[in-house]
């Protein structure tokens, strides 16, 4: 009988994680330190990702790549150092992304470009950029960071809601056509996580208030929730998972 403990296992793998630096990026680098993995930390900063990789303390397991993902030309070129650094490539995570909240009347070309360039186009390029070696491999996941935006519509995110409905077919297109070289291709989409960003955004009580009303269960979601679904698409555990969206957000996209 397989244990739990193995089924879900990290141990080993090399993480490629983008968004490294602060909030859930950072957050996920310490879970998989924690449990063994092997991480390449991406981010544009590398103050913060020095930083970062300081504080985890776990020496041979961590490197640090600086890097701006919207810059898609060198994506290859991180790719190919992470796989001489650590020999290999098991999971990419795409979690970089931002958000622009304004009026859908009021936002220009050059916001909506921002905000599509960093939650899709990235994604779509760093995915591109590893492909050659988990298909060397024989095998390989791809968690993109999605959102319940993905699945519904909210006031004054109209590029975020985009990006993120482009990150779910996004997340299908490449099941399909990657399940033949045994890479697993999903996405996580997460509720308002609570962040000293979002925290400010809920000073507003109105809006406190709407977003607290299309939450079954009546709370933000944090960091650590997200957990048990990104080991869950890392590990052995979803070894017949592909081209799915595990939404953690508290039953919002239910209604």
């Amino acid at each position: 009988m397989i244990k739990a403990e193995k089924l879900f296992s990290v141990k080993d793998r090399v993480i490629l994680l983008t968004g490294a630096s602060q909030g859930i990026g950072r957050s996920l680098a310490e879970l998989f330190i924690s449990n063994g993995a092997k991480v390449a930390l991406v981010a544009r900063n590398q103050e913060k990702l020095e930083n970062v990789a300081r504080q985890l303390n776990a020496n041979e397991q961590v490197a640090i790549f600086p890097c701006d993902v919207t810059n898609t030309t060198q994506l290859p070129l991180i790719a190919k150092e992470v796989y001489k650094r650590f020999g290999a490539i098991d999971v990419l995570i795409n979690n970089a992304g931002t958000n622009i909240t304004k009026p859908a009347e009021e936002l220009s070309e050059k916001e909506w470009d921002d905000v599509l360039d960093l939650n899709l186009k990235s994604a779509f390029f760093f995915s591109q950029a590893v492909y050659p070696y988990m298909k060397e491999q024989h095998g390989g996941k791809i968690i993109h960071m999605s959102s319940q935006m993905a699945e519904v519509g909210y006031y004054k995110r109209s590029a975020y809601c985009s990006s993120k409905g482009g990150v779910k077919q996004l997340t299908k297109a490449l099941a399909i056509e990657w399940a033949k070289d045994h890479i697993l291709v999903n996405s996580v989409g997460p509720t308002f996580i609570e962040t000293p960003l979002t925290n400010s955004m809920f000073k507003d009580e109105a809006f406190k208030k709407d977003v607290y009303s299309r939450i079954p269960l009546g709370k933000l979601a944090k960091a650590e929730d997200l957990f048990g679904a990104i080991l869950y698409l890392s590990s052995p555990a979803s070894n017949m998972v592909t081209g799915q969206t595990l939404y953690v957000d508290g039953g919002w996209t239910s209604w």
